[in-house]
């Protein structure tokens, strides 16, 4: 049994990768890493909770040198969970709580409205299809293909890119296009993730606190995207959501409180205040 396990009053510290964890170079600095594990040391469970895929999430674990009980990845659609011994396991974990969906409906409607749009499905097992243009992605355990070829596909995440589009213009064309049977979040620049409905980080982790037997006041959530919105709402129940200071008027409003930016290790004031 862990530090984390053994702690009666520990915390579920919930990070988000992409501007919290990570700066937009993909690097990590020491500070952000000491103050991870000094938070880890105290018995508290530190985990990530992020759109990316497990092919790109377990990197940054690695990194950080934490082994977290659950792992919430693709916005919430699958949760890994540290591997018991003997389990046949993906770099020390297995994958515990998958949801997943028909892309072929939500794909047809915005190629609709995006013709020239590049796109990406990831499946139940991580491994993604994509379409031309989608070089400027992590693309190991991927494949090009044709658009026609992503429809049949059990999908735990569909991923839109425009780059042809301001963000504010982008933002009033997805409104335009009216996505009812998924979630979605936009992010920094014209791209578009999509999750199951009624998917996203929130409800993922709100079964891995369950899971773990931490109270709701125990969650401390941090991230900087819209994606972090449902999470903070969620964590403000109770909890301590906490937004970066480069994140969206809308991303702070939901959290109600800020750090530093990303560029300036605000995570590490967030994690300083934490014994």
């Amino acid at each position: 049994m862990t530090t984390a396990e053994r702690r009666a009053d520990r915390k579920l510290v919930a990070l988000d990768i992409d501007g919290t964890v990570i700066h937009e170079d993909e690097t990590l600095s020491l500070a952000v890493i000491d103050a991870v594990q000094r938070v880890r040391d105290l018995g508290h469970e530190v985990t990530l909770a992020t759109g990316r895929s497990w092919e790109t999430t377990h990197p940054i674990l690695e990194k950080l040198e934490i082994e977290p009980r659950y792992v919430v990845c693709a916005n919430g659609a699958m949760t890994m969970r540290r591997a018991e011994p003997g389990e046949a396991d993906d770099h020390g974990y297995v994958r515990e709580y998958i949801e997943t969906f028909d892309p072929e409906p939500v794909l047809a409607r915005i190629r609709s409205f995006l013709p020239e749009g590049r796109f990406m499905v990831e499946d139940a097992f991580g491994y993604r299809l994509y379409t031309e243009g989608m070089q400027d992605w992590n693309l190991t355990n991927a494949h090009q293909v044709e658009f026609a070829e992503l429809f049949g596909v059990e999908a735990t995440r569909v991923v839109v890119v425009s780059p042809d589009h301001e963000l504010d213009d982008f933002l009033a064309l997805v409104d335009e296009m009216g996505l009812h049977q998924v979630s979605y979040a936009i992010g920094w620049t014209a791209w578009l993730d999509i999750a199951p409905e009624g998917v996203n980080k929130a409800t993922a982790l709100e079964r891995v606190r369950s899971w773990l037997g931490i109270e709701l006041d125990r969650v401390v959530a941090v991230g900087d995207g819209r994606n972090d919105i449902e999470m903070f709402t969620w964590a403000r129940a109770a909890g301590r959501p906490v937004a970066m200071g480069q994140a969206p008027a809308e991303v702070k409003d939901a959290a109600g409180e800020a750090t530093g930016d990303v560029e300036h290790d605000g995570l590490v004031t967030v994690l300083d205040s934490i014994d």
